[in-house]
């Protein structure tokens, strides 16, 4: 009986083989499962291309950045040059040696023709600016333009400094604003002049910096075509040109350091002005024009 019931309890048991086979099943099961749940995971992770799309966008959206930032320092860096109105004028007894050297005739004196072709200063602008005329340019250290300078209406000033130079000379100058053929015509004078400007500029640039700190020079040149008439005849009598350049500082000594010298005028106008009077005043220092006019039998105006 103990026997019987002992060999009827061991079918209670489960056979090992039933057992591998449920939890080969259930393994296998759970396998599908697990495939299952991983296939829907795997769909949910980014495909390896995206990063790399991702790392696109992002550096094409530093690059742009950087872009922008690099433009606008651009053009903080190419900003335009600062404007100045100089005074420009010309410089009585400045020019020595000529004084009352001439005999004291009427002479008169036309407005100047800006006739200026600004061939010996490639790259700068010479367009005027609210009617001032471009007279010059400041440059930095690597040359480039920083200031653009404008000055006085040229045809009167011109006019003017001739009138000065030749009272200085002896003569007995004046100046009209009528055309040729009417001041030859009207006999007020034994000769009138008819100046033309073909250069009128002044270029300053900063140097080498020295223990006092940066340095500066400055070059004007001022050239005039002139022709001399003779009343009443309209042909020349005499014509030349005056041309003068002025370097401040001046050229350094022999043993002297360029940097050593200092400038002698502060504002770039001033050494135009320089360079306008000295032209001015070199259209009397001509000895053929001196020799005409002292030679020169005096008109008889009617």
């Amino acid at each position: 009986m103990s026997a019987l019931k002992l060999r009827r309890a061991k079918p209670t048991a489960r056979s090992p083989a039933l057992s591998a086979s449920c939890i080969g099943k259930t393994v296998l099961n759970g396998g599908e499962a697990g495939d299952e749940i991983g296939s829907k995971v795997r769909r949910r992770e980014p495909r390896p291309g995206a990063y790399f799309g991702l790392h696109l966008i992002c550096c094409s959206i530093g690059v742009l950045s950087l872009t922008f930032i690099s433009a606008c320092a651009s053009t903080s860096e190419q900003m335009q040059p600062l404007s100045s109105l100089q005074a420009v004028q010309y410089y009585p007894f400045l020019v020595k040696g000529y004084q009352n050297t001439y005999p004291k005739r009427p002479v008169m004196v036309l407005p100047a023709v800006d006739a200026r072709d600004f061939r010996d200063n490639s790259g700068a602008a010479h367009l005027p600016e609210n009617g001032k005329p471009a007279i010059g340019l400041v440059r930095g250290k690597s040359g480039e333009i920083v200031q653009r300078l404008y000055g006085p209406a040229l045809e009167p000033l011109v006019q003017q400094s001739i009138v000065q130079a030749a009272q200085e000379a002896g003569m007995i100058a004046s100046s009209s604003d009528n055309s040729l053929q009417i001041a030859l015509s009207s006999r007020q004078a034994d000769y009138v002049i008819v100046p033309k400007i073909a250069r009128l500029w002044v270029d300053k640039h900063r140097g080498p910096d020295n223990a006092a700190g940066p340095t500066w020079s400055a070059t004007a040149e001022v050239a005039l075509d002139v022709v001399v008439y003779k009343v009443p005849f309209n042909v020349p009598f005499w014509q030349g040109e005056s041309e003068a350049t002025y370097d401040d500082p001046p050229p350094p000594v022999a043993g002297a350091a360029p940097e050593d010298e200092t400038e002698m005028y502060d504002d770039p106008g001033q050494v135009l002005s320089v360079g306008l009077t000295r032209a001015a005043a070199g259209v009397f220092k001509r000895d053929d024009l001196h020799t005409l006019i002292t030679q020169d039998s005096p008109s008889t105006h009617q």
